[in-house]
């Protein structure tokens, strides 16, 4: 089969690449870039040039590239570029294509930190790696985890939550500076904490919009301006996200949040409410049907908060989170909404890691972070010996690794506890990958599954049933498995796990990476629902991803969890003796 202008461009382009990554000179690299373009552009097949002999006609293909498009069109492989794929691997050239990952970066990452992929250097920057390298820093580090997120958005069209949401913070924060802002939050699937964003929606309440709208615009983050008017302006930000913002009148605010919140099927069920009370309902407030008689017998009503706008429709305030038509309106209509756990309801974290394996910090560093953030208690659960790519903990490190924790609790003097445990692997067989009596010391213990996550349903069911049913097992950790935009979670019979769970009163983790978020919000209810416990934790890999637990809290808010129904917002003292118990 003849091989297309297309593939002919997309061969030179990649060569282009790579030897750039290899550091080759400008000229001879721009030579092959500009020769992919051509190509690609070009008005005739190359192929029917080559078998005239007259690619030399074609411009920027001199003896060396007419040679190369000739060994193609003949073998339909190319020996150059086979080697330089095994030289340069395609996961290295790949990083290309992230923001921010110049030729440079890329052969700094490959070669000083053994980065040869995405996921790879993704994880690295979560990890804080990227930083300490020449020229890049901590903004650096920010910018290319923003650019990774856009590079897989491409491909799902959704960005996960906990990229979107410091974005959107970005952009509040530079707004509200702007003369005549009253307020300004953000609406749509974030609000709602949504695990995945397919754009942000900014609302803001103001009596003089314009100089709001140009600002917006000239924005550092803004890449094209795709729409703008007198209350609304649509742009595409630098990493591909759309961000469009709206401009009120604070008298309409409460209204104008509830609407551009959403979803629609909560938005739905309230209109149909507010029709069935005599109103008709929209983002200005609640306007009598002609012809019926509401049942306050007055006229049109705005709200600049939204308390007052459920309140009118005769329901307590619902949160964000809860408007989804779960179940929700008929709830609040019985007095029957949960209180919904909140950030400070948690006491501490229970799970992250430290250089003793994939950490990016020490005990000390990660406690006093902690500390900084109001809590009472922190678990380390660095990873265990079989999973050797995160440098695991064997039994004697385990150990070591005590001693260690025994020094900061004496130094900490009290003012937090810092709790011994693993997140210790479960094996292809359901065993754990640390002896029982290694495990018993330890304060908490946490199970996860990281490999195997392909195998059928009864067998990976039978594993994480395995760990659950180990007396040393506090907490299964992630259960699904699943990277949101990457991979899918593990196929389990779900009801039956999480009935041995509440049986056992093993706790499930919702796992607060952004990248997890595991469980999610509809098994962490049904989780609930069957009479378990979870825990909630960042899984922290560094001191600033203790800040993810925002995410883990908006998973369980979406699942209708209370502060008692989780383990880490409990005092110590119940805490330990609640694992005390299970054992």
């Amino acid at each position: 089969m003849a091989i297309t202008n297309r593939q002919l461009a997309a061969i030179f382009a990649d060569i282009a690449a790579r030897l750039q990554i290899q550091g080759e000179v400008v000229f001879k690299t721009r030579a092959y870039s500009a020769v992919a373009e051509t190509i690609l552009n070009y008005p005739r097949p190359l192929v029917e040039l080559w078998q005239e002999g007259r690619l030399h006609e074609v411009p920027g293909v001199g003896k060396e590239i007419a040679k190369k498009i000739d060994e193609l069109m003949r073998t339909g492989r190319l020996e150059f570029y086979e080697r330089l794929r095994r030289e340069v691997p395609d996961g290295v050239a790949e990083m290309l294509h992230v923001p921010n990952m110049g030729p440079q970066r890329v052969k700094a990452v490959w070669q000083q930190l053994n980065v040869t992929g995405i996921d790879e250097l993704e994880a690295a920057a979560r990890a804080g790696k990227l930083r300490d390298l020449p020229k890049f820093g901590a903004k650096t580090e920010e910018k290319i985890l923003a650019g990774i997120a856009s590079f897989k958005r491409r491909a799902t069209g959704r960005m996960r939550l906990g990229d979107a949401m410091p974005i959107a913070l970005e952009l509040i924060a530079a707004l509200r500076q702007v003369h005549g802002v009253r307020q300004i939050e953000c609406a749509g699937s974030l609000r709602r904490c949504r695990e995945t964003i397919g754009d942000l929606d900014i609302l803001v309440a103001t009596t003089n919009p314009g100089p709001l709208m140009q600002t917006f615009c000239r924005l550092p983050w803004v890449e094209a301006v795709l729409a703008t008017g007198e209350t609304k302006t649509s742009v595409r930000l630098d990493n591909g996200l759309q961000a469009d913002l709206r401009a009120v009148e604070p008298q309409h605010w409460g209204a104008a949040l509830q609407y551009f919140t959403g979803s629609q099927a909560h938005n739905i069920r309230l209109r149909e409410l507010a029709q069935r009370r005599g109103w008709s309902l929209n983002e200005y407030g609640l306007r009598p049907i002609p012809g019926e008689q509401t049942k306050s017998g007055v006229g049109e009503r705005c709200f600049d908060n939204e308390a007052d706008l459920y309140g009118a429709l005769g329901l307590p305030y619902i949160p964000p989170e809860l408007r989804e038509d779960r179940g929700e309106i008929e709830a609040a209509l019985a007095g029957a909404l949960p209180r919904l756990i909140a950030l400070d309801d948690l006491q501490g974290d229970l799970q992250m890691h430290t250089t003793w394996s994939d950490g990016a910090a020490d005990v000390m560093t990660m406690a006093r972070a902690a500390l900084a953030r109001g809590y009472r208690y922190i678990l380390i659960t660095d990873h265990t010996q079989s999973l050797a790519v995160a440098n695991g903990l064997t039994p004697e490190r385990v150990r070591r690794q005590r001693q260690e924790i025994d020094q900061v609790n004496a130094q900490l003097g009290g003012r937090l506890r810092v709790l011994h445990g693993v997140e210790v692997e479960v094996k292809a067989d359901g065993s754990l990958d640390l002896p029982d009596d290694v495990l018993a010391e330890l304060d908490i213990v946490q199970a996860s599954l990281h490999t195997g996550l392909s195998q059928p349903r009864d067998q990976l069911t039978a594993r994480a049933l395995a760990a659950i049913r180990h007396p040393q097992v506090d907490i299964l950790g992630h259960p699904s498995g699943r990277l949101i935009n990457e991979r899918e979670g593990g196929d389990l019979d779900w009801d039956l796990l999480f009935r041995e769970a509440a049986r056992r009163r093993v706790a499930l983790e919702i796992n607060a990476d952004p990248a997890r978020l595991d469980l999610n919000d509809v098994l962490a209810r049904r989780a609930v629902e069957l009479g378990c416990v979870l825990s909630i934790s960042t899984d922290a890999h560094a001191p600033e991803q203790l800040g993810n637990m925002l995410y883990g809290v908006g998973v369980a808010r979406r699942a209708w969890v209370s502060p008692d129904g989780v383990i880490n917002t409990w005092p110590l003292d119940k805490l330990l003796s609640w694992a005390g118990a299970r054992r």
